[in-house]
């Protein structure tokens, strides 16, 4: 695990995460495809959006208190095509509880976005993808096994062109560049251009923060990108309204 130079904010995060324990039973889940939900949204005409209910943020100021299941009929409502649903309690206001009721009410792909290190973590509750983040992981190839092995598809989060490598040799074929830099908490577009180009054609590769635009929209596409992660830019203001907007390829805004 890579933790040098970290935000002071996400070495707390982190070490929230190493004091969380399992769910206990091994799960073993069916996932919803999320590689066949990108390929229908795309030939839908629907650019490819994980929406992302996320409660606070230690990077956001205020909170959203609606139920997670009425902000996500409302995402998918504005033509999400897939879920993202924080699970981190202590910085995001996320919890199992609200991902497990949302994927009971969706059928779309519904991704755990936390803070997993260890094994038995995975087991905390069901979900159609989980996150497993390079950079916090030196095991990262047991961890994919481990998910898959449940039964979950893994969306292996880099920041880098070393962390892609690392997660292709451990044997990711979804693959998230962050534009945030988790040193400085800083968002810069240009971290996925300068990377993607590192991730091989046969992945799908995922744009993660700071997409907030239809140009931002589109300029991840033209690096690459099969499908884009947005939290803020949603959860900001009126969720059907904001998530139609960027899944949407006319009437782009600037």
């Amino acid at each position: 695990m890579d933790i040098e130079s970290l935000a002071p904010v996400v070495d707390s995060i982190l070490e929230a995460a190493e004091t969380r324990g399992g769910g206990g039973d091994r799960l073993s889940v069916s996932p919803h495809s999320f590689p066949d939900a990108v390929e229908a949204a795309a030939a839908d005409g629907r650019v490819p959006v994980i929406a992302e209910i996320k409660p606070t943020s230690p990077t956001t100021t205020g909170e959203r208190t609606e139920d997670s299941v009425v902000l996500a009929e409302q995402m998918v409502e504005g033509g999400a095509t897939a879920l993202s649903v924080l699970t981190e309690p202590s910085h995001f206001g996320g919890s199992p509880e609200a991902l497990d009721r949302v994927r009971e009410a969706v059928e779309v792909p519904v991704l755990r976005k936390d803070f997993i290190l260890r094994e038995e973590q995975l087991d905390t509750v069901a979900a159609d993808m989980v996150l497993l983040i390079a950079r916090f992981l030196n095991d990262l190839d047991r961890m994919v096994d481990a998910a898959r092995e449940r039964g979950f598809q893994v969306l292996v989060e880099t920041h880098t062109a070393t962390e892609v490598e690392a997660a292709i040799e451990a044997g990711a074929d979804i693959v998230g560049v962050n534009n945030r830099d988790l040193t400085k908490l800083e968002v810069d577009l240009e971290t996925f251009e300068e990377v993607a180009p590192t991730v091989p054609e046969d992945v799908l590769l995922v744009a993660e923060s700071g997409i907030g635009s239809q140009r931002d929209v589109e300029r991840m596409q033209a690096a690459g990108a099969d499908a884009l992660l947005v939290g803020s830019a949603i959860m900001d203001g009126d969720v059907t309204a904001n998530t139609r907007r960027l899944v949407t390829t006319e009437g782009h805004d600037t």
